[in-house]
């Protein structure tokens, strides 16, 4: 379930700031004006919607949109160009027999491993059977995560000691996926700074070692991004996306920090779907992303999204 309440409550600032301001330009009956234009455009980059959303919405505004007889229909514009942004684009999942190899990438400190946790707590209520492989081998923090969580979870968990080969883990992650009938091979990568080459090697290197036992695998490759980190993220985004065949985006600590168009601006930007947000600290708040609901949720608007 995709629990809207939970990001409500962390988008409070943003929608009220929208609310506020979409307000003051919402009176009837003609088309709006090029100072009217310029204010919608300030409101969505101070959102952190960005510039090529927000150049869109004004293209979609100067060309179709005019006041006509209700006070919402500017909020359902953006509402309705949001969720065609965020639906845009969509990714297939090529693993056609078990196990599926899903690979997670990103720098130090967005919740990577975290959320390797909680996305095998998905696929365990699933009833589907993981095994995960801790291949950041150069952070003991990590391992010693992983360690707690599947040992919470019973989740069984492929390790090798410190500074080991990464993929050296991966392979043996995956082999054991096969032996044992696992549907989900989950496999934790490190996240040293972006900017330096080897981590992009590496990256690389533990794809092909993982293709040599499946020749289609990594099945997903999910790129960990933290919300509060704004463009920044995206940056960082944008270089493992040069280097790595990305799959999905998982965006975490949406719960407070970060502004509400930050999800647009990363789809609109990177050209890859949104997968999963994290909501919050506990094993439950990973959510599969759905773009209506969670622009109903800046909006405030309906129930909870089953």
């Amino acid at each position: 379930m995709f629990s809207i309440s939970k990001i409500r409550e962390g988008f409070n600032k943003t929608r009220n700031f929208l609310k506020e301001k979409l307000s003051q330009i919402s009176f009837l009956g003609r088309e709006l004006n090029e100072s009217e234009l310029k204010e919608i455009e300030e409101i969505l980059i101070l959102s952190d919607f960005g510039y090529d959303f927000t150049k869109q919405l004004i293209s979609e505004l100067k060309n179709n949109f005019k006041k006509t007889e209700t006070e919402n229909t500017l909020q359902e514009v953006l509402q309705n160009e949001i969720i065609k942004t965020l639906n845009q684009f969509e990714s297939k999942s090529t693993a056609t027999l078990k196990p599926k190899v899903i690979l997670l990438i990103g720098v130090n400190g967005v919740g990577k491993t975290t959320t390797i946790a909680k996305l095998a707590n998905i696929y365990k209520k699933e009833n589907l059977k993981v095994i995960i492989g801790a291949a950041d081998t150069f952070r003991v923090a990590a391992n010693e995560q992983l360690n707690i969580w599947t040992s919470r979870l019973g989740i069984d968990i492929v390790q090798q000691k410190q500074g080991a080969d990464p993929g050296a883990v991966a392979y043996d992650t995956v082999q054991s996926a096969i032996a044992k009938n696992y549907d989900i091979a989950l496999i934790d990568t490190a996240g040293r700074l972006h900017t330096k080459n080897n981590l992009m090697d590496e990256l690389s290197k533990i794809g092909r070692v993982i293709k040599k036992i499946i020749s289609d695998a990594p099945h997903e490759i999910y790129l960990v991004i933290d919300a509060s980190t704004g463009q920044n993220g995206i940056e960082q985004a944008k270089v493992f996306s040069k280097y790595l065949g990305l799959t999905g985006i998982i965006i975490t600590k949406l719960d407070g920090t970060a502004k509400g168009g930050i999800v647009v601006n990363i789809v609109q930007q990177l050209k890859i779907p949104i997968k999963f947000i994290g909501v919050g600290e506990s094993i439950d708040d990973l959510q599969e992303f759905d773009a209506t609901a969670y622009t109903n949720a800046i909006f405030n608007q309906l129930e909870e999204v089953k």
